[in-house]
């Protein structure tokens, strides 16, 4: 750029916190302006008095204008692309002008403090250091789930959704083209319509895998998470009952912020080779964890339950979740008053935290050890999938650079002496302003996924949507594809835990149970840790037993397969207790269970404690393949 073009910033070269943020601003400007000391650049510019070069910052542009204060702090930073927006508030915005003015001159009046206050929010690096190692790690760390998730969801799938699963992918599709007509490919975006059998069905899972293992190697990241996404998005499109957890909404709205973060490149490049990332897609990510957590402490408070408003939500919690591991039996044993510590620890990770997101670099590593320790207490104390490593994938993005840079220096010599924060180059060699930005594309899918995000954050904060205007129809629209989702996790907190037990019987009088592989069943068995794998039939049997089998249509096609003897379906349970010869009868009954005392472990070894409530669906049988209501019990 032509020096004679250029604005010149004069500052006050002596003043060590000028020093600090003129380096930042200078980064975030390049060459578009000059920075000079006003011990410098004080003859060149005679029209101002020497004593007001000590007070503020002056901007002299190549016009002749001259401003100074917040005021030429703004119109410096206009320059830099993408931070006009401080200007254009500064000039239209009422009250910020003031403001900004009063503000600036208490700082200069204050820099000491100041400056101290810069290196506990910033450190003592406030130039940006970049994110581009966070960037690979976040990419690979969605490899990583992505592969958790198709390989958990690989040795399920025949029993689930295959042909002689519980739900046939074949028999949802066939009846959604008979009823949607050819609305039906955008409906139910899936590449099973070019096949849903069992080995179609495999070789999604596989390609998924596949595309997941490139990602975790850096190896064509743009086209693995491309391939990866729309392998899982048609797994889940046909998955029904079996593929609606938040989770797997989470993990399609991750995967497409790690689409627009991937360079199309063949592998993940560091150092000056790098490909610059898109900074509104990894603003987007941080936004998705905000909405995540924020979303989640909202909707508990707002339910009105009284578990959460009294703080005893973990007097219930441990037993009644989903599938609880063995140590959520000692969890269960803490006093109330811990207990309620927890509760009040959650909330302020949930509620509070996330805001930290948006602060400067040091609240937003405090923002992510926060959610990062939230996740992995649930992570040890009960099962929920690959979501815990989700969420922790999601944190990645809440550093930089800088930070990396620190763990792996201390891990290779140790810790780094105070006030000695590694520098981390962030811009291509011979770059003298930010890294290159990414073309109006990207940054237009960004900003139209954020606005449609604000449908589900208002709904869950309970506002009118009106104001929202066509956007609340884009995002109906363009639900299918699951690029914006609602979150919000244990809304209400259940104080009991019924549990299904599954019974056949060929004669009618003598039973046998059929044993699952994680959820509650047999009194001694001890609760297992599933780690990330997601047993989904496990997890529907607990929401089951929360309704009736009439609210669970899923339920009754599964006890049709079990009559009828299908060893996809049987596969998915601990054993088949008639060895492949199916029974004539089954019946589904209801217990309440509950943790066993230290007493009642210590004299009969059992983990839990059960009361029968009564039958969850008529005794059943099969009659021309047809599952049919036996008139009357069979048994006693």
């Amino acid at each position: 750029m032509d020096p004679s073009q250029r604005s010149v910033m004069i500052f006050d070269g002596d003043c060590g916190f000028c020093r600090r943020w003129i380096a930042r601003w200078k980064h975030a400007t390049g060459d578009r302006v000059e920075y000079v000391p006003y011990q410098e650049a004080g003859p060149r510019f005679p029209q101002i008095a020497a004593e007001r070069f000590a007070q503020a910052v002056h901007l002299v542009e190549p016009d002749g204008r001259v401003s100074f204060a917040a005021e030429a702090a703004f119109r410096a930073l206009g320059s830099a692309p993408g931070g006009g927006w401080l200007l254009f508030l500064y000039r239209y915005l009422p009250l910020f002008a003031p403001i900004s003015e009063t503000l600036y001159r208490w700082v200069a009046n204050h820099r000491d403090f100041a400056d101290r206050v810069t290196t506990l929010l910033w450190g003592h690096q406030v130039v940006p250091p970049g994110e581009t190692r966070t960037v690979r790690l976040f990419l690979r760390c969605m490899g990583a789930v992505y592969a958790v998730a198709f390989l958990s969801l690989w040795v399920q799938v025949d029993g689930l959704i295959g042909v002689h699963g519980i739900l046939p992918a074949k028999q949802y599709l066939a009846a959604a083209s008979s009823q949607l007509g050819a609305i039906r490919y955008w409906a139910l975006p899936t590449l099973c319509w070019f096949g849903s059998g069992d080995l179609a069905l495999h070789l999604i899972c596989a390609g998924g895998v596949l595309c997941a293992a490139l990602a975790i190697f850096g190896l064509l990241p743009a086209p693995a998470l491309i391939g990866a996404w729309i392998g899982y998005l048609s797994l889940a499109t046909v998955g029904q009952d079996f593929l609606h957890f938040q989770w797997d909404s989470l993990l399609l709205e991750a995967g497409f912020v790690a689409i627009l973060l991937a360079p199309w490149q063949i592998r993940l490049r560091g150092g000056e080779r790098a490909h610059p990332h898109s900074h509104a897609a990894l603003w987007l990510g941080r936004w998705l964890l905000f909405r995540l957590m924020f979303a989640s402490a909202v909707v508990k408070l707002a339910s009105g339950d009284p578990t959460w408003h009294s703080l005893t939500a973990l007097d219930y919690h441990y037993f009644t979740q989903p599938l609880p591991p063995w140590t959520a039996w000692y969890f269960n044993l803490l006093p109330q008053w811990f207990e309620k510590l927890s509760v009040l620890f959650m909330f302020a990770v949930e509620g509070l935290a996330p805001f930290l997101i948006f602060g400067p670099r040091r609240l937003r590593f405090t923002a992510a050890g926060a959610i990062a320790s939230l996740q992995l207490l649930i992570l040890i104390t009960g099962n929920y999938g690959f979501f815990n490593l989700l969420a922790l994938s999601l944190c990645v993005l809440l550093l930089d650079d800088g930070f990396l840079s620190g763990i792996w220096h201390g891990v290779r010599r140790g810790p780094i002496p105070s006030g000695a924060e590694p520098a981390v180059r962030s811009r291509p060699k011979g770059g003298t302003g930010p890294a290159r930005r990414h073309p109006w594309p990207r940054r237009i899918v960004v900003l139209a996924l954020f606005l449609l995000s604000l449908v589900p954050m208002t709904r869950a904060l309970q506002l009118p949507t009106g104001w929202l205007g066509p956007i609340k129809e884009v995002y109906r629209w363009s639900s299918p594809l699951q690029l914006v989702n609602s979150y919000g996790l244990f809304a209400v907190m259940t104080t009991e835990r019924p549990e299904i037990l599954v019974e056949g019987s060929r004669d009618g009088e003598h039973w046998k149970p059929y044993e699952f592989r994680y959820k509650p069943g047999a009194l001694d068995r001890r609760p297992r840790f599933v780690i990330a794998h997601m047993p989904r039939l496990d997890w529907q049997m607990w929401f089951a037993a929360l309704g009736d089998y009439r609210q669970n249509r899923w339920f009754l096609a599964f006890c049709q397969r079990l009559l009828q003897g299908s060893t996809d379906v049987t596969a998915l349970l601990a054993e088949d207790p008639f060895a492949g010869d199916p029974p004539r009868y089954l019946r589904a009954r209801v217990f309440l269970y509950r943790f066993t005392t230290p007493a009642q472990r210590r004299q009969d070894h059992a983990w839990w404690t059960r009361t029968l409530r009564g039958p969850y669906v008529p005794t059943l049988t099969l009659v021309d393949d047809k599952l049919e209501a036996v008139s009357q019990s069979p048994s006693p």
